[in-house]
């Protein structure tokens, strides 16, 4: 996680105060991070990582879940705070969210679009092609969102039977968000290599507006004072060929060791 914690130096060095939605942030506008899988699964071990949510999550979007209820059941309370704030009486409702676009993308002639299906049978079949692409911006639909998309689209790259891909964050929550992000997208490109039998590769993530809190500050200098981990390894159940077909017993961390947590408030 060299590339985060050094991420987050620069932000805290070099970055700009701003005055925003829901507090104020210090912030950089556009960065790159990078992580070979092949090195280890990049969980961030300065602090815990939550995997029960990140799978939980994960699996949700895949399942095009799209209420609280159903999170809750995976094991996650993630979106409990975004129902919450949206409110309006939609009984724990998320609208149209990531995983509804991803699996039910609706089609101008009202139909709907499974893109990732679509995705996971063109890395089959045309592994070389540059369209390999599922967004979760949708303009028509962001007013039916508890939370408009942060992370809005994501890319597959294929080359010498491996597999890689890059998301677009336009909204980064360095302290809280990007390392679930991150674990979040490494775990959907080990999970979709295996089904598309390749390898996988390098996790790319592009940062748009990455900033820190300044209720953060003070949690993230003592992260940065804590020194890193080995990065452990990602497990999957090795019987799984279908995207549709994971649950939560079959994805695991081994040999996870980190530092204690860190508490913060979610800023939604």
């Amino acid at each position: 996680m060299k590339p985060y914690l050094e991420g987050l130096q620069q932000i805290l060095d070099t970055g700009v105060d701003r005055a925003g939605r829901n507090g104020g942030t210090r912030a950089l506008f556009g960065m790159q991070m990078r992580y070979n899988l092949q090195e280890g699964f990049p969980a961030v071990t300065t602090k815990k990582l939550a995997f029960r949510s990140v799978k939980a999550e994960l699996l949700g979007f895949l399942r095009a879940y799209h209420n609280v209820e159903k999170f809750q059941k995976l094991g996650t309370r993630i979106w409990d705070a975004n129902a919450d704030a949206w409110g309006h009486g939609h009984d724990g409702e998320l609208g149209r969210i990531y995983g509804v676009q991803w699996r039910q993308w609706r089609t101008a002639c009202g139909g709907e679009h499974d893109q990732l299906a679509a995705v996971i049978k063109q890395l089959k079949e045309d592994p070389h092609s540059r369209r390999h692409i599922v967004i979760a911006w949708n303009p028509g639909e962001l007013e039916q969102m508890a939370l408009p998309p942060c992370h809005i689209l994501f890319q597959f790259f294929v080359a010498d039977g491996k597999l890689s891909l890059q998301m677009y964050l336009r909204s980064c929550d360095m302290f809280l968000g990007v390392p679930f992000n991150i674990a979040s997208y490494s775990l959907l490109l080990s999970m979709v290599a295996q089904v598309t039998h390749l390898e996988p590769s390098e996790f790319i993530v592009t940062l748009g507006d990455a900033h820190i809190y300044q209720a953060h500050f003070e949690q993230v200098k003592t992260q940065l004072q804590r020194e890193p981990h080995p990065p452990p390894k990602l497990a999957l159940n090795s019987n799984v060929t279908c995207i549709d077909d994971f649950k939560m017993q079959d994805i695991r961390l081994v040999d996870y060791r980190h530092h204690d947590t860190i508490r913060a408030p979610l800023i939604v």
